[in-house]
Order: C-alpha cells, then structure tokens, then sequence
C-alpha cells in the first residue's frame, strides 16, 4: 500500500496551479476535464515522486469552500525557507508565520496560505 494523494477543492485552478507549480516549484503530472460532471482534476508533485502529492478539483462556477476545523495543512520540505518565503510573498501570498526554530524544537519551519486559504507548511531540510 502506498498514499496517493491528497485532495484540495480549489475556487481557481489556474491560480491554485501558479502557486504550487510557480511559486513551491511543483510539477503539473496530470489535467482532465469532466464537463459532463462539471469538474476538472488537475494533479501535481515534485519530479522524482512516482506518485502525484495533491489533486487539485476545481467544481464549474464555485468559487469558495469552508476549510473546517478538522483540516491542518499540507507541509513542503524546502532548501532555502527565506527565499521560498520571498518568492511566494513577491506573487502575493500571505506568510502567516515568518520563517524560524519551532516551538520547543529547533527545525526551522513557516506557514504560507495558497490562494483558497489552505494552509501550507513550508519545513527547511537539509537536501
């Protein structure tokens, strides 16, 4: 068994796509569009993964959704968090906690908002 991918509903795909693909260095590994549903699904991840990290659906004419109070985020490993940070923020993220040490630890981590609102971890590694 192995985990697949994680699922987002987005209001804007190509915003959503510019964000992750532009802004986090993500690939697009896949796009299809189900007009008779009214939806379109568009994966993507990180060259290398033999499988795709996030779905993106995009349901026809919606625009917004409720994150809820049970969802935490989804968490990106990154070389260089400040330059990350500021390439995001120069494309108009909100950095909702600047790069540094966690709390009671000493990995250096921030937290970016994608366009819909979802939170995003960005966690510094050492690759």
């Amino acid at each position: 068994m192995r985990l697949l991918h994680t699922m987002l509903r987005v209001g804007n795909l190509e915003r959503s796509l510019d964000f992750y693909c532009e802004g986090l260095g993500m690939q697009l590994k896949g796009k299809k569009d189900f007009p008779a549903g009214r939806f379109t699904l568009a994966f993507v991840g990180y060259e290398g993964e033999d499988s795709h990290a996030l779905e993106f659906t995009y349901n026809y004419g919606r625009e917004n959704y409720e994150i809820g109070d049970g969802y935490g985020h989804v968490a990106v490993g990154v070389n260089d968090i400040h330059t990350v940070c500021e390439r995001l923020r120069a494309r108009g993220a909100k950095i909702t906690r600047e790069p540094g040490p966690m709390k009671h630890g000493s990995t250096v981590i921030a937290f970016v908002e994608d366009p819909d609102g979802y939170p995003v971890e960005l966690i510094e590694t050492a690759d």
